[in-house]
């Protein structure tokens, strides 16, 4: 996703201060790195390409709508005019099976929805994330090419739904492609509360400059404003998150970010509806930058994108497994 509308305002800059969460990476992030210079200097061989995927949509926009200027009126309302939502249908969910994680329920969130584009007044529309009012939600970024953040995030979702439910869990989408636009940022963040899951995560790529690259997982920071409490799910979600990033380097090779986390891999935002109005554990992850072409080659990669699948939900099973 780029750092643009309801859940991406620009991050704040880097500090010279290593997080202290680098140590928690380093038994895994050394060998990660030296494959990860390799296909730095060489590119992606798993066959993506230059960031351009077959069946890529061009229809959407390539970046997210910037932030309105409207506020809440005095009654508490959106100044922009509110729109209904599409016609509700339940979250994708399918029976467990038998394994380690039968009884634990995962939500998964794909970020932003391949329709959002055609429904502007609907994804522009003001909800209360807590700490401010921010848009329903945004069309999300592209590859240069135009293998859209949409298409992206409900592949690398399937793709651990297949794995999870093979390692027993209940799995539910917030969208799995059957609606026309959204869910709203707030919805996202219900739906995973509503189904009391173990773990949430949402998925994302970044849109951000060339020659920013990797991944990074975003934490919620310890919010108590409004409807929004994250107290109670911070020190979980950090968990959750530090254990995705270890598990996605591991897999994927991937580097963490070189442009935000020092090093780490791992962000804290109390800007984020999906994530201040989470009761679960709950995290973001940025897979990578769809703006720079050797980022978007792993991105748009089928092969790389099981990678990725595997890593977050490896990560999401030690999680879960203690």
């Amino acid at each position: 996703m780029s750092y643009v509308g309801p859940d991406f305002d620009p991050p704040q800059p880097r500090r010279p201060r290593r997080g202290p969460l680098t140590v928690a990476l380093a038994a895994l992030v050394p060998g990660a790195l030296a494959g990860w210079l390799v296909w730095q200097a060489v590119g992606d061989d798993s066959g993506g390409g230059s960031g351009k995927a077959a069946g890529a949509s061009t229809a959407a926009p390539s970046s997210a709508s910037p932030e309105a200027s409207a506020s809440p009126t005095a009654d508490g309302k959106a100044s922009s005019p509110a729109a209904s939502s599409p016609a509700a249908k339940p979250s994708t969910s399918r029976p467990a099976g038998s394994g380690p994680l039968k009884g634990k329920v995962v939500v998964i969130d794909p970020g932003h929805n391949a329709g959002n584009f055609q429904h502007p007044s609907e994804i522009n529309r003001k909800v209360n994330i807590g700490t401010n009012w921010k848009e329903c939600d945004t069309t999300g970024t592209s590859t240069n090419a135009g293998y859209t953040e949409a298409k992206f995030t409900l592949d690398v979702a399937r793709r651990m739904r297949t794995i999870l439910e093979q390692q027993g869990a209940t799995v539910k989408f917030t969208q799995d492609g059957n609606r026309s636009w959204g869910p709203c940022v707030d919805e996202r963040a219900r739906i995973g509360n509503e189904a009391h899951a173990d773990a949430a995560v949402s998925i994302h790529a970044d849109g951000s400059a060339v020659g920013n690259r990797g991944f990074h997982v975003i934490l919620p920071a310890a919010v108590h404003a409004g409807t929004a409490d994250t107290r109670p799910i911070a020190a979980p979600s950090r968990d959750l998150g530090e254990r995705i990033a270890g598990l996605f380097v591991r897999e994927t090779g991937s580097a963490p970010s070189n442009y935000v986390g020092d090093g780490t891999g791992l962000v804290t935002r109390k800007d984020l509806g999906g994530l201040n109005l989470s009761t679960v554990p709950k995290v973001f992850i940025e897979c990578g930058n769809m703006r720079d072409s050797k980022d978007a080659a792993l991105l748009t990669s089928g092969a790389w994108r099981q990678k990725a699948a595997r890593g977050i939900s490896e990560g999401i099973v030690s999680f879960l497994r203690g």
